[in-house]
């Protein structure tokens, strides 16, 4: 009979993506300093790919979804079902002209785009699509992912008082002051997840939902926690109903204003790719990550087959690619279904949402998870 392994041992199974490479390069002679350091661009160039392909395929999903809630045909002509019209809307942008205001900080208007978008790119490094198929497996991924979002305020702030123009200015105050807002529920949230899992890491994390398939999902375990998290996640992306700062409506632009040509388009990347990487953060704290409803290891034992077999390890990084990818997507689904189904909200409902209603629910979550902690700690990480 085949016995399910032991989880430290599930945890060290699975495809090394740098060993591979630096094995292969040191087979062709070169040394392990040199292997190492051929391997270092590499996973930059790798998040760079993800995170632009990502942007291209939610812009599409967004124009497909919205016209199909609207019961229009949406984009079809530039390629197959439109799939080409991404690509055109950047070809667009990126030949536009660049214009800087005459009064504008010049340096701190080409600054303030920067500090939206590389802290979001830089933020899928701790991003793990399988056991062993992530950038970087720091101990601390998912503060650092915390703290890296922490810059992206300053950016949207500078932007808007560099472009000397008023309804910029209140843009970017009100920008700032909604990120800060749901920045603290959200870091609780996370809080809770960590305390259950015992480690800052994401993939320890994902590997604490791994024991029975679907029903060891953290889901189930943080509701509240869940709830929480994907509020401020879209308070976060500015996506409807909290697109306050750039409400149209009420602010002409807010702090994207006085912007054109690419530097508008890297507000709008910087909007896409933190859309899609909440959602694989989502993933990851409550939804199993790259885990299979049934496990993996369980499949493996009924076909007879060993954890460690090539073949095995093939299929569960295939498997944890697809899972981790197809549940975000769902996620960016609803997300972009909400934009058509809840109305936008006034600032003062969306600074009460978050002070008033996300802080004290997010403590009593915490305070709740510490205590199910100690009452139950096989079910809770005890």
């Amino acid at each position: 009979m085949v016995t399910n392994p032991a989880p430290a041992l599930v945890a060290q199974v699975g495809l090394d993506l740098e060993g591979s490479f630096e094995l292969a390069m040191r087979s062709l002679g070169l040394g392990p300093g040199a292997a190492h350091l051929l391997w270092l661009p590499l996973p930059m160039v790798l998040v760079l790919v993800a995170a632009v392909v990502g942007v291209l395929v939610n812009v599409w999903l967004e124009r497909k979804i919205s016209a199909a809630v609207q019961q229009r045909i949406g984009p079809e002509y530039a390629g197959a079902l439109g799939v080409l019209q991404p690509l055109a809307d950047g070809m667009k942008l990126l030949f536009k002209e660049d214009v800087i205001p005459a009064r504008a900080d010049g340096l701190l208007f080409t600054l303030g785009p920067v500090l939206v978008l590389v802290p979001v790119i830089l933020s899928w490094l701790v991003v793990p699509f399988g056991q062993n198929l992530l950038i970087s497996n720091v101990g601390i991924g998912i503060f650092l992912w915390i703290a890296l979002s922490s810059i992206q305020p300053i950016g949207l702030l500078m932007s808007g008082y560099a472009s000397n123009n008023k309804y910029s200015l209140l843009g970017g105050l009100r920008a700032a002051a909604q990120s800060i807002s749901y920045e603290i529920p959200l870091a609780l949230a996370v809080l809770a997840v960590v305390m259950m899992s015992n480690s800052l890491s994401t993939v320890d994390i994902v590997n604490q939902q791994s024991g029975a398939g679907i029903l060891s999902w953290n889901i189930w375990r943080q509701p509240v926690g869940f709830v929480i998290f994907w509020i401020c996640a879209l308070a976060e992306c500015e996506r409807l109903p909290f697109d306050l700062p750039e409400a149209e409506e009420e602010l002409v632009a807010g702090y994207q204003t006085e912007y054109s040509g690419m530097k508008f388009a890297l507000f709008y990347l910087g909007s896409y790719i933190n859309l899609v990487l909440s959602a694989l953060l989502v993933s990851v704290l409550y939804l199993g990550g790259w885990g299979f409803p049934v496990p993996v290891e369980w499949l493996a034992g009924w076909l007879g087959q060993s954890v460690d077999a090539p073949l095995v390890q093939v299929i569960t990084a295939s498997v944890g690619i697809v899972m981790t990818v197809l549940k975000a997507y769902l996620l960016v689904f609803f997300a972009i279904l909400l934009r058509w189904t809840v109305p936008r909200v006034r600032i003062d409902q969306l600074l009460d949402l978050g002070w008033k209603f996300l802080l004290p629910i997010a403590l009593v979550n915490l305070l709740v998870t510490a205590s199910l902690k100690l009452a139950f700690p096989m079910a809770f990480g005890g």
